[in-house]
């Protein structure tokens, strides 16, 4: 038996085999969990990544902007699994004004296209899912460590700010419902968000170095056995926390 056995699983952000939801979905499917999927966009080729599951997931169309889509979340996951045990949010998108340094001259309407998909979304994609949860459960959203101005990052890394912050108040709401909320907060990888960033080989040149234990750009798995872990009855009393999964960076000061 695996440790989700018998869960229910919703992985949100599938674009393709690299990203760190798909690795989510594989492992979550491995240790006996149920997985449906939601993609934005080109749903052809979600539903073909897809296929490349162990087992054959659903996937549903979901734009974290779009009100109706969120309304009617629930009930459209409830035609596939009768409750969740968990949430995955892998979503986040910065216009390329937002990025790239140049921090000073991004518009409010770019910041605000930011904030709204990477940081209200880790919100509104929960109280989605509430109907579902009745028995409790865990909501785990994909950061990036918000403590520092890392370069190129720029507006990005102000909305992971404010869903680090999001996150606990989501903890502290949503606790007496029994359901947690924590982050993982995974190092630099090569993912197609990752490559939408102006001047990631920034990144992708100095964190293997920096990282006390090295850092594979390529390996998704570390980061996805977080958070299959935290949705697991593993860790029952921890809410409101980041657990980092960057080789050790964030720890050294590097």
């Amino acid at each position: 038996m695996g440790i989700l056995e018998g869960k229910r699983i919703l992985v949100t952000g599938v674009l393709t085999d690299a990203s760190i939801a798909f690795s989510v979905a594989k492992l979550a499917q491995e240790e006996g969990a149920s997985v449906v999927l939601t993609g934005f966009g080109r749903l052809s080729l979600v539903e073909r990544i897809a296929r490349r599951l162990p087992e054959p997931a659903p996937v549903l169309e979901l734009d974290v902007q779009n009100t109706e889509h969120l309304d009617t979340l629930a009930a459209r996951v409830g035609e596939h699994v009768d409750g969740l045990d968990g949430v995955v949010h892998s979503i986040g998108f910065a216009p390329q004004t937002a990025l790239g340094g140049n921090f000073l001259n991004t518009t409010w309407e770019d910041v605000s296209t930011a904030l709204h998909v990477s940081t209200y979304s880790f919100k509104s994609l929960a109280v989605a899912c509430l109907p579902l949860m009745k028995e409790g459960g865990a909501v785990v959203g994909l950061d990036f460590d918000a403590t520092k101005a890392w370069p190129v990052y720029d507006w990005m890394g102000v909305a992971k700010a404010g869903l680090e912050s999001a996150s606990r108040y989501l903890a502290r709401d949503l606790g007496k419902q029994g359901i947690r909320v924590n982050l993982v907060a995974a190092g630099p990888l090569r993912t197609m968000a990752a490559k939408s960033i102006p001047g990631f080989k920034e990144f992708e040149d100095s964190w293997p170095e920096k990282a006390p234990l090295g850092w594979d750009l390529s390996d998704t798995v570390p980061a996805a056995k977080a958070c299959v872990a935290l949705m697991s009855d593993w860790f029952p009393a921890t809410t409101g926390e980041i657990v980092h999964v960057d080789g050790g960076v964030h720890a050294i000061g590097a």
